[in-house]
């Protein structure tokens, strides 16, 4: 297969899978440098609600740092009202950031619950978030409209930037901090009288990963948010399982992996030091894919190996590494959520580890988790639209009425 025979269909689930797009940071992870190549961060957006304010550290995690109104995106209701918020959280190792979110609420605002979705975003450019994408038809974030039918009930839902002001892709703890600051936001933003609604969570796929850590993350991180259930989709759970069970022959999915790990060394840096062992076609390729989309990135690495990009691969060995895999793992998050968990996927999805699934959601139930589990028919493609009903109605159950 050559980039330019992926079909359509399956460039969508190849995106869609971050088990594959994950698995390959251990074979992408290279020895300790005796010198230093820095994380090539993505560039800059021209618009000011990117820019970290001065005072950044001065904000606790969920103050609301700036605001702004825009039209609907193509798809939403025309009544719907959206307000961009950029507002202070933290990135996994605790130091301050700014993110952004949407909040698309309905006219009868404020007399629903507040839901977090977190889309799937499989990018390293900041134009790839939803606060961008949603605006230029990413057919990844096709998601997003499906949502109206709890809106027209009330609901406001927001949707996070979870991968930061970095882009840091494979970072998934990271997304369930900034998806618990974003809920914090839109209840401190008056407008969108939202301050005493219930907390729902949701995600598929990638996104799935930060509603999950947010849901585990809560009782600690943001322990005042009242968080009534999270809703998983698709939902990988061991980034090292999906790392060592994965070879290093060339895959139509390289790109994604590849992208997966610059965005874990932009978040990581000094920890994680790959750029510090790519040759000089590895680092040629980190420099286009610096602000690529899902698209741009499947094309640029189709079928390219670890052997084309890196100088050698020792750091596989180093305990570092499996310490930042285990850190963006679920499997290995000692806190179990302390809500309710509705989790589905699709009875033909090969594209997550399930056995890694199954152990998650198995100690969580030992821990006293209250885990609703469904199967739907389909791949991880099908899986998104056709859980994402039962998912509504679950969490419409759970929110208890709204208010």
């Amino acid at each position: 297969m050559t980039p330019n025979s992926v079909r359509p269909s399956a460039v969508r689930a190849i995106a869609a899978k971050v088990g594959v797009v994950l698995g390959f940071l251990a074979s992408i992870a290279l020895a300790v440098p005796s010198h230093a190549e820095a994380p090539l961060m993505p560039a800059g957006l021209n618009d000011s609600l990117y820019v970290a304010p001065a005072d950044l550290a001065a904000h606790a995690p969920g103050d609301v740092l700036q605001v702004r109104t825009m039209p609907p995106p193509l798809g939403f209701l025309p009544l719907v009202s959206v307000t961009q918020i950029q507002f202070a959280s933290t990135d996994s190792l605790g130091r301050p950031i700014a993110a952004v979110a949407t909040v698309m609420s309905p006219p009868n605002r404020g007399t629903g619950p507040l839901m977090v979705f977190d889309h799937t975003v499989n990018a390293l450019g900041l134009a790839c978030a939803p606060s961008k994408a949603l605006w230029s038809g990413d057919p990844n974030l096709a998601i997003g409209p499906a949502l109206q039918v709890p809106m027209a009930a009330g609901w406001t839902v927001v949707f996070p930037d979870h991968l930061g002001p970095k882009s840091a892709y494979g970072a998934a703890k990271l997304g369930g901090q900034i998806t618990l600051d974003a809920a914090r936001a839109a209840q401190r933003l008056p407008e969108l009288q939202v301050g005493a609604s219930p907390v729902l969570l949701s995600g598929y796929s990638g996104g799935a990963m930060a509603a999950a850590w947010a849901a585990s993350l809560a009782p600690t991180y943001a322990p005042e948010l009242d968080i009534r259930g999270a809703a998983i989709g698709g939902t990988p759970t061991n980034l090292e399982e999906m790392a060592a069970g994965l070879g290093l022959n060339p895959h139509p999915a390289f790109g994604l992996a590849f992208a997966a790990a610059l965005g874990l060394e932009r978040e990581y840096g000094t920890q994680m030091p790959l750029s510090d062992h790519m040759n000089p076609a590895g680092l040629s390729l980190r420099a286009r894919m610096a602000n690529a989309c899902t698209d741009q990135i499947l094309s640029l690495g189709a079928n390219l190996s670890v052997g084309q990009l890196a100088t050698d691969l020792s750091l596989w060995d180093d305990p570092d590494i499996h310490g930042i895999l285990r850190a963006n793992s679920l499997e290995f998050s000692s806190a179990p959520p302390q809500v309710p968990i509705f989790a589905w996927s699709g009875d033909g999805d090969v594209l997550i580890a399930r056995d890694a699934l199954e152990r998650t959601l198995g100690r969580w139930r030992s821990q006293g988790v209250p885990v609703a589990e469904i199967t739907v028919p389909g791949d991880h493609i099908v899986a998104a639209m056709l859980g994402l009903v039962p998912a509504v109605q679950w969490l419409f159950g759970v929110a208890g009425g709204g208010r």
